[in-house]
């Protein structure tokens, strides 16, 4: 049973820094995809963030381009998405979601992505 599992959203000020981590567990191998959505209140969900299955193609919104950074550790088939001078336009119920297609390439299509994570959520006070 494929189970992906986020954590470590929470409240920040403007211009403070949050970390969210995922777990993905129940597959054979790490050879997949891996990105970041979020959701605000009201509004589609987007891409954030996504990285190939090696970690060497990285792909981000405009929006939070020098500000986040997506990584992942194989071993420990575990993302990261370090966030940084965060806004208030970022809060969002921030997913995790898994793309088993192998790519050299980063997916921003939802459909693409088959397993997801419960969602956590990062607030951003001004």
């Amino acid at each position: 049973q494929v189970q992906v599992v986020e954590s470590g959203g929470g409240l920040v000020q403007a211009g403070g820094s949050l970390r969210v981590s995922c777990a993905a567990s129940g597959l054979g191998s790490s050879r997949y995809g891996m990105g970041w959505f979020r959701q605000a209140p009201g509004k589609e969900r987007e891409f954030v963030a996504g990285t190939n299955w090696n970690g060497r193609w990285t792909d981000y919104v405009d929006s939070v381009k020098g500000r986040f950074t997506i990584s992942r550790d194989n071993a420990q088939n575990t993302l990261y998405l370090q966030m940084n001078r965060l806004q208030p336009e970022d809060t969002a119920v921030y997913y995790c979601a898994l793309d088993l297609h192998v790519k050299v390439w980063v997916s921003r299509i939802i459909r693409d992505y088959v397993y997801w994570g419960q969602g956590t959520q990062v607030t951003v006070s001004s």
